[in-house]
């Protein structure tokens, strides 16, 4: 299916999200919605996603994985991010091109605010990803660009916190986490997140509205 520009064409994805950013702090921007800058005043962070069902028109995106890389110059709702998408080398040129305008925010919907905020789109390559859960640990390798392992924070009777019923575009319900692995060797960015703030988020997705 040719990459539909006007963000026509409906979609969905399900599965879970692992993030890992520079905050020293769980990440503010999570119960501000964007109102209160990043601990370190910018964000540098990457993220895996696990698509465990999903479809963009007729083409099958089930089974996939996707890393990203994002830069946020402030506060996440005055734009000018940079992003750059890897997706996974098992999909489909339709599916590489259907995730590429999901990602990008060109397909509207969910995540269609990429479109509005980001102003460089770095690129998007195939690569291999592997998502992985071991226990309660999440791990996203993506070829040398990535590296990272998240693991929940525990409560006070030992099981996860969980922000919920949150308005934050990723999800309603963020599990606070943190990483034990956060490395990043990609478009010159050579970044290191180990013991900074995470989060594990099950998505529901979809466009164009």
């Amino acid at each position: 299916m040719p990459l539909d520009i006007d963000g026509t064409v409906p979609w969905s994805i399900n599965g879970e999200l692992i993030l890992n950013c520079n905050c020293t702090v769980f990440c503010p921007c999570v119960v501000s919605l964007g109102k209160h800058p990043p601990t370190e005043g910018y964000c540098q962070a990457w993220s895996g996603v696990r698509i465990d069902a999903g479809h963009y028109g007729e083409t099958d995106l089930s089974g996939l994985n996707v890393g990203l890389v994002l830069e946020i110059p402030g506060l996440m709702g005055r734009g000018n991010w940079k992003a750059a998408a890897y997706i996974d080398e098992g999909a489909s040129d339709d599916a590489f091109d259907a995730l590429v305008g999901i990602f990008s925010g060109r397909a509207r919907g969910t995540t269609g605010l990429f479109g509005v905020l980001v102003s460089e789109f770095l690129g998007a390559e195939r690569a291999p990803i592997s998502y992985e859960n071991e226990g309660d640990a999440r791990r996203l390798t993506v070829g040398k660009k990535i590296q990272g392992e998240v693991v929940p924070v525990a409560g006070r009777d030992g099981g996860e916190i969980v922000v919920s019923n949150t308005e934050y575009w990723m999800g309603p319900d963020i599990t606070v986490a943190t990483a034990t692995k956060g490395r990043v060797r990609a478009y010159g960015r050579v970044w290191d997140f180990d013991g900074r703030s995470a989060e594990i988020c099950r998505i529901d997705w979809s466009g164009p509205r």
